[in-house]
């Protein structure tokens, strides 16, 4: 199997895959507090593995994640209240991949994926994409796919591994997901001995800033994490993947 991971690989390498105008990926994630038994980078880490086992599936590329993403928002995330969780604002995160995106454009990528792994990216992604679109002249072939990958995670897939309901992707937050997967793929950067019994947790429909961490568990963790396996993990990342795959083969006609 060919090298996915772009910086893995020479540039007389990269130059000469372009030409058969693969899917290039760029991971977009975050360093962010999930919880006391995950690591600060679970959502560039997620993004990434997800990215490089997507591409190997359709012939594409894989950029270095993005390690930093927008605010941490209480509600999805656990908020700016903790240590460790360091985030841009949202015209320097949109800079940024406006920046990136004009660097492949450059290079003459033709089809590229935003796979996001931190919820509160979305909008700003968005951003950035239409306004690189924007300064490429008329007819330009690049294409833009921006995803959450959590999305491609079919219902029936979500039932069987939630034996006492779904509670929602935004509370899903350092929970029994995102532990899966990482014990599926980086188990070693997990401790499931500092599990906590936190969640789900409870806020308002309103938001309030400055932030103080209103509604949100000691832990940051929003909804429980047990039942957490590397089985429910594999389950999650092959439908994630398969479902991602597929539609990325319908959207650039592969």
């Amino acid at each position: 199997m060919s090298e996915v991971r772009m910086d893995h690989i020479s540039w007389v390498e990269y130059q000469s895959r372009l030409a058969n105008r693969p899917v290039l990926f760029l991971p977009c994630g975050a360093l962010e507090q999930h919880g006391p038994h995950l690591p600060l980078g679970v959502d560039a880490m997620l993004a990434s593995d997800i990215a490089c086992r997507v591409a190997a599936k359709i012939g594409g590329l894989v950029a270095p994640p993005l390690n930093y993403g927008y605010k941490s928002q209480a509600r999805c995330g656990g908020g700016q209240t903790f240590p460790g969780t360091t985030s841009l604002d949202g015209e320097h995160l949109i800079g940024v991949v406006r920046d990136i995106i004009r660097e492949f454009v450059r290079h003459g990528v033709e089809r590229l994926v935003l796979v996001d792994g931190h919820y509160e990216n979305q909008w700003f992604l968005t951003e950035a994409i239409e306004t690189a679109l924007r300064e490429l002249a008329p007819g330009h072939p690049l294409k833009v796919v921006r995803s959450e990958y959590w999305e491609f995670c079919p219902t029936a897939v979500l039932d069987e591994v939630f034996e006492n309901g779904f509670p929602g992707f935004a509370l899903e937050h350092a929970a029994l997901i995102e532990t899966s997967m990482m014990l599926a793929l980086r188990p070693q950067l997990v401790a499931m001995d500092k599990l906590p019994d936190d969640g789900p947790a409870q806020f308002p429909v309103h938001d309030c800033y400055p932030q103080t961490g209103r509604g949100v568990p000691p832990s940051g963790v929003l909804a429980s994490a047990a039942g957490a396996s590397a089985e429910r993990g594999h389950k999650i990342i092959d439908a994630v993947c398969s479902g991602m795959a597929a539609a990325l083969r319908e959207e650039f006609s592969l």
